[in-house]
C-alpha cells in the first residue's frame, strides 16, 4: 500500500495577518509558518493506514521555497517514510488550479522508490490560509482518479480488495460512499487525532530520503504552472473594516424601543 499525503506550509492560525503595502500579497515578514492543519489528518490517516497492513511506504508532497521543507521534515519525523519538495522559483503565486498541474505531475511519478503508483493520495479539506480546498479536486480530475472529500472515516476492504469505504457528515446525516483504489481523499476534522513527534522520530527525519524536484525535472513549462499558468488573479488584499463598538440601550422598555427605532433609523439607516 503506497500513500502519498500533499501537505502545505501555511501561516500559524494564532498569526497576525495584514496585506504587503502593494496589498497584492499578506506581509510574511517574521511569520510563523506550521504544516496546514487539515494535511495533519491525512498524515495520521496515512500512517495508520501503513501499520496495519505493514506493506508500502508514505510519501510526503509540497510546494513551496527552501522554508518549505520545514513541514516535510515534521512530516518525517512522525513516521512518513520519505518527502519530495517541489522547488523552483517559476511555482510561486500559484492558484489551485496551477498548483495542481504541478502535484499531479509528480503524482504520476509515484513512489520515487521503485516508481510504485500510489494506491491512496490523502490532501487536507482545505488550507487554512487561501480557504478554497480545490486543489484536490483538480488533481483528480488531471488524473482521472475518483475523489471523495471532507471525510471523517475511511475504511478499506478486509480482503485485500483495492476498494475502500469513505464517511462524510452531511448536514445531519453521515453520507457513505463506497470507492475503487487508486482514489484521493480529502480529510476533516475528526478522521483521527494527530500524532505528536518523539525525540527517536525527529533523529531519524534527518536521515529519511528528502528529494528536491524543480520544473524541469517535471516536464512542465513556466506557462503551465505558478502565477503564469494561474486562472485566478488577486487584484487586491485589504483588511475588513473595524468595527464600531455597540450600543447598550438601558433603562425604561419603552423608552429604549423608541432609541432603537431612532437609531436604526437615524444612524444605521435601515429603517
Amino acid at each position: 500500500m503506497n500513500i502519498a499525503v500533499c501537505v502545505k506550509q501555511v501561516p500559524a492560525t494564532d498569526s497576525r495577518i495584514k496585506p504587503t503595502a502593494h496589498q497584492d500579497d499578506i506581509d510574511r515578514t517574521d511569520m510563523v509558518y506550521v504544516v496546514n492543519p487539515y494535511d495533519e489528518f491525512g498524515v495520521e490517516e496515512a500512517l495508520k493506514i501503513k501499520d496495519r497492513v505493514k506493506t508500502g511506504s508514505v510519501t510526503a508532497i509540497t510546494i513551496g521555497p527552501e522554508k518549505a521543507s520545514e513541514v516535510l521534515r515534521s512530516c518525517l519525523a512522525l513516521g512518513v517514510d520519505q518527502a519530495i519538495h517541489l522547488k523552483d522559483p517559476a511555482l510561486a503565486g500559484g492558484d489551485a488550479y496551477s498548483t495542481a498541474v504541478v502535484l499531479s505531475a509528480v503524482l504520476k511519478k509515484g513512489n520515487l522508490q521503485g516508481a510504485a503508483p500510489y494506491d491512496i493520495i490523502f490532501f487536507g479539506k482545505h488550507a487554512v490560509d487561501t480557504d478554497n480546498g480545490a486543489v484536490a479536486i483538480h488533481v483528480a480530475e488531471f488524473l482521472g482518479l475518483p475523489h471523495v472529500g471532507v471525510i471523517n472515516q475511511l475504511t478499506l476492504d478486509p480482503d485485500g480488495e483495492k476498494r475502500a469505504i469513505a464517511h462524510r457528515q452531511i448536514e445531519d446525516a453521515i453520507e457513505v460512499v463506497e470507492t475503487s483504489l487508486p482514489a484521493i481523499f480529502t480529510c476533516q476534522k475528526g478522521l483521527n487525532e494527530p500524532r505528536y513527534a518523539t525525540l527517536a522520530g525527529i533523529m531519524k527525519a534527518k536521515q529519511k530520503p528528502l528529494t528536491v524536484l524543480t520544473l524541469n525535472e517535471l516536464g512542465l513549462t513556466e506557462s503551465q504552472v505558478g502565477s503564469k499558468g494561474a486562472k485566478l488573479v488577486v487584484e487586491r488584499l485589504e483588511l475588513p473594516q473595524i468595527r464600531k463598538a455597540g450600543v447598550m440601550l438601558e433603562g425604561d422598555p419603552d423608552i429604549a424601543v423608541a432609541e432603537l427605532v431612532r437609531l436604526l433609523h437615524e444612524e444605521a439607516k435601515v429603517l
